[in-house]
């Protein structure tokens, strides 16, 4: 597998790659993720589909200009992607924010993408089909408490980068999930200083912005349009609440084919490194269905 950093006219993308010349399966990783999420997934797709698995702009080994962070903006970095890769047909595996970008995709170049993977994007932040409800003046203050809160975040500065891992690695255990895809994981977040320390490689200033550009997706405008078919991958929590499920319902209702899978135990975005087997075959099962 080729992994090389592409330049795309004004920003620069990782990413890893395998071009077989059988269908094409796009890879996009969470906020805050990097390529190496899908470590214990592409396995499972690499002899029967060439597989892309990038990191978004701002994460990982990309670049990380200074705005751009909507996931319009995201999403025409992967059409130049794979235009520059001359992939002209492809599925989409969408992890949290990588479901967001490749439902902007699918929306504005309808005949590139195939299907659609979401485990995300089955709920906005505030409006009809919002997790937060309250009124305008409610909203505003709500804003304000999470600009502020991300005002205060502090980039962390490791020694090492197995001082990072060993971290993460007590937080997981403790809950009961650590396993070495997580190890990959955390072992390429991380960029390094020139004091020779590390911090991690999703800066603060990326994650604002991105957050404030969250806050006015109304994914029902994006699902209203698309025209491929798309497997809802909602999380136990997300499945086990209300709300969600209420909004998951009204945009799946938007499309012409749908399904909806759920995965016993299974955490928003750290499933495809928690239980990668599960998470693996029930999106290969849904694309295996229509090549």
């Amino acid at each position: 597998m080729i992994e090389e950093l592409i330049p795309l006219g004004q920003v620069a993308i990782n990413a890893r790659y395998s071009l077989n010349g059988k269908p094409v399966i796009l890879f996009l990783h969470f906020s805050g993720g990097n390529l190496h999420m899908w470590d214990g997934i592409l396995p499972q797709f690499e002899q029967e589909y060439s597989v892309i698995a990038p990191d978004i702009r701002g994460h990982g080994k990309s670049d990380k200009p200074e705005t751009g962070y909507h996931i319009d903006e995201m999403a025409a970095d992967m059409y130049l992607l794979l235009q520059h890769l001359q992939v002209d047909k492809c599925h989409i595996v969408g992890s949290s924010m990588g479901a967001e970008v490749g439902l902007s995709l699918a929306a504005a170049h309808p005949q590139l993408v195939g299907s659609l993977v979401c485990e995300g994007a089955i709920y906005n932040e505030f409006g009809e089909y919002g997790i937060f409800k309250g009124t305008a003046e409610q909203i505003e203050r709500r804003k304000e408490e999470i600009r502020a809160s991300l005002a205060e975040r502090e980039e962390l500065v490791y020694s090492s980068i197995e001082e990072y891992v060993a971290k993460q690695q007590a937080e997981l255990t403790a809950e009961g999930l650590w396993n070495e895809h997580f190890a990959v994981f955390f072992e390429n977040s991380l960029q390094q200083l020139p004091s020779g320390k590390y911090i991690s490689c999703y800066l603060n200033r990326v994650r604002t912005e991105y957050v404030e550009k969250y806050w006015g997706l109304s994914f029902e405008q994006y699902y209203q349009i698309v025209e491929c078919p798309v497997l809802f991958l909602p999380a136990e929590e997300e499945w086990a609440d209300a709300s969600i499920r209420s909004s998951l319902d009204a945009f799946a209702g938007l499309v012409d084919r749908y399904e909806i899978t759920r995965i016993p135990g299974s955490l928003h975005a750290y499933v495809w490194m928690q239980l990668p087997f599960q998470a693996g075959q029930a999106a290969k099962s849904f694309i295996d269905a229509l090549v």
